[in-house]
């Protein structure tokens, strides 16, 4: 049994890899097969078909997203600093070319899957719905510790950080904006300052502190 979940578990991995090269549709039993050196009938053991294996694909995209993004998140101090920790760690994964692919699969499956209804769409669009539901928490929690301000809109600050990330991806992904980076780091940074209460003086040293 621990063997099966072993090859499940390498099989997953090289499945990412195709996805974020080729998109969730891009994913076949065949192409993974070749892969990963195994026949057609060894995968369908595993995943009874395409649609399973995106399915489980789109799941481990999310389960990465969670531990690489959110969970270091949570440590950071509660109000301002977590909510950069979350930015910032969010863009790390985007923009990872190594082992852990999976950021980039979620964004590419909201848009190649919005209008396809079916077990796939419900799955990709609750993952966005939960990230954005983790973003108006943590925004909230920056209004009760004083860091933004009492009237903020929480849900258009999650709409607007949202957003920026979006566009970023677009920028530098698709059209190659060597300015990409800059241009979301001042968008970002506007969007703290319209968030803030106009005397909030954070300690520099509080950004990098961690939740004990």
């Amino acid at each position: 049994m621990a063997v099966a979940s072993q090859t499940k578990a390498l099989i997953l991995d090289a499945a990412v890899k195709i996805a974020s090269r080729d998109g969730i549709d891009g994913l076949t039993i065949g192409e993974l097969a070749k892969a990963v050196g195994m026949s057609k009938s060894g995968l369908f053991a595993h995943f009874k078909g395409k649609d399973q294996l995106q399915l489980e694909v789109l799941q481990k995209a999310r389960d990465q997203f969670v531990d690489v993004v959110l969970r270091p998140a949570f440590k950071f101090s509660r109000g301002e600093p977590r909510v950069k920790a979350m930015l910032k760690n969010w863009l790390e994964h985007l923009n990872d070319d190594g082992t852990l692919q999976g950021g980039r699969i979620l964004i590419a499956a909201s848009i190649e899957l919005d209008d396809r209804p079916g077990p796939l769409r419900d799955f990709a669009k609750n993952v966005q719905k939960d990230l954005i539901t983790n973003v108006e928490k943590a925004a909230r929690i920056a209004v009760d510790e004083g860091h933004f301000r009492k009237d903020l809109d929480v849900e258009l600050f999650a709409w607007s950080m949202y957003s920026h990330v979006l566009g970023y991806f677009h920028f530098k992904r698709m059209l190659d904006d060597p300015k990409a980076d800059l241009h979301l780091k001042r968008a970002f940074n506007t969007l703290l300052m319209m968030s803030r209460v106009s005397d909030v003086n954070i300690d520099t040293k509080d950004k990098n502190k961690r939740k004990k």
